[in-house]
């Protein structure tokens, strides 16, 4: 099952989304397994992060939970939320991404 995580940073974290940077990457790294899609959300501008999106193949809410919960971003807490919905693949069209 797929799951959508987004979500959104609390105001004035930016420092502390760069502390845990690179813990951040390297988690998501060793969740190669289940890791569909993963990245910052920007400002129009592109310049700032002001959020975060995920998407995991995993069996559960539950599981989501527990793959956003292990995120060294959620346990510093950058997010002011975190909202995990499912979702069913209607298309699928990598290569529309390339160059992004």
């Amino acid at each position: 099952m797929l799951w959508i995580i987004s979500c959104t940073d609390k105001p004035n974290t930016a420092a502390a989304r760069e502390s845990v940077l690179q813990a951040h990457r390297d988690y998501l790294q060793s969740q190669k397994a289940i890791l569909v899609l993963a990245g910052a959300a920007l400002n129009d501008e592109g310049t700032v992060a002001i959020g975060s999106a995920f998407v995991v193949n995993v069996n559960s809410r539950a599981e989501a939970k527990a793959f956003s919960d292990g995120d060294p971003f959620t346990q510093i807490g950058v997010f002011a939320n975190i909202t995990i919905t499912r979702m069913r693949k209607g298309q699928w069209n990598p290569e529309a991404a390339e160059g992004a």
